[in-house]
């Protein structure tokens, strides 16, 4: 997660080595999940967890993923790993963030790495300052290049990200948090969203999708892309997440939150966003979680299970064309 996480009694298992996403054999998984089965692609999920709605990106010069179910044609939508990067340590290699201790130059160059894979210029991305509240940022071309070089000019205090303008690439930085892509192919409107724990159960997520309404889409056409995060299995939370959990979920708390018996709990934040994607007006068929978990033997990061560490991310920009746009 970014940010200060409110969790205590993590258990830091051993990191397995980070695998290539197009090169790895098989591994055995961290946490309770399958080995790879061929996907969509025809590959095996390289990592060892089930086949997964996300594929790589072919001829990208780092392990980058996306979604099939986004067009390609209308939106460039881009999922990193930690493999590819500069970064040692705790943070090797692909760390995004330049607030959890890594070298300022090796997450710079990170950063100049994935956005050169995406074709476009540095400073085309928007960083938001994630405070896992609720608030959305409507983003246009005066905003690009915000956060880019450091945390301080990034935009303040939100966790989803807005845009109807084609160009500027939209990020959400995560570490076990979920992140979310959600874009309507009708209306040319794109959003990133950060869903942890507590951005969760305040509704970030449909808030962004009303503010993704208010410039015109329709709920009922947007697709989701759900990114890896925190197994349900393995994240254990106390009184202080449950409580605001009930809350939120009501009678379908039990949808998300199960006692473990220790006293605690284990909250699924992937089950808790395909609810809230549906109750905000969007169909099941176009919600994809990835189907992937952070964590070691992972090629994503986790902050519960092997913080400090480093911070994948999502980063998704429009494309001029949109649906109904003649040649």
């Amino acid at each position: 997660m970014t940010g200060t996480p409110p969790f205590t009694d993590a258990v830091v298992p051993s990191v397995a080595p980070a695998q290539s996403v197009a090169s790895a054999q098989p591994v055995a998984s961290a946490h309770p999940a399958a080995s790879g089965q061929p996907g969509a692609t025809g590959r095996a999920v390289a990592w060892g967890q089930p086949a997964a709605a996300v594929a790589p990106i072919p001829d990208s010069p780092i392990d980058l993923l996306t979604w099939p179910c986004f067009d390609p044609a209308l939106v460039q939508v881009a999922l990193t790993t930690r493999v590819g990067g500069t970064s040692t340590g705790s943070f090797a290699s692909l760390n995004l963030g330049l607030h959890v201790g890594d070298d300022e130059a090796a997450v710079l160059t990170n950063r100049s790495r994935v956005a050169a894979a995406m074709g476009v210029p540095l400073n085309d991305l928007v960083f938001c300052q994630q405070v896992h509240q609720r608030a959305v940022a409507v983003v246009g071309d005066e905003h690009r290049g915000r956060g880019t070089r450091s945390d301080r000019d990034a935009l303040g205090a939100t966790d989803a990200l807005v845009t109807d303008t084609p160009g500027p690439v939209l990020v959400v930085m995560v570490a076990d948090c979920v992140p979310i892509v959600l874009h309507d192919p009708g209306a040319g409107v794109l959003a990133v969203v950060h869903a942890g724990w507590a951005g969760t159960v305040r509704g970030v997520t449909p808030a962004a999708v009303r503010a993704m309404a208010d410039l015109g889409a329709d709920p009922a056409r947007v697709v989701a892309g759900i990114g890896p995060a925190i197994a349900g299995s393995v994240y254990q939370v106390g009184d202080e997440v449950a409580v605001p959990a009930r809350a939120a979920f009501g009678g379908r708390t039990e949808a998300v939150l199960r006692p473990d018996g220790t006293g605690r709990y284990l909250f699924d934040l992937v089950r808790a966003a395909e609810i809230q994607l549906t109750d905000a007006g969007l169909a099941p068929a176009r919600i994809h979680p990835s189907g992937l978990e952070t964590g070691p033997g992972t090629p994503f990061f986790s902050h519960r299970l092997e913080g400090p560490c480093g911070r994948f991310a999502v980063l998704a920009r429009l494309l001029e064309h949109r649906v109904g746009d003649t040649a």
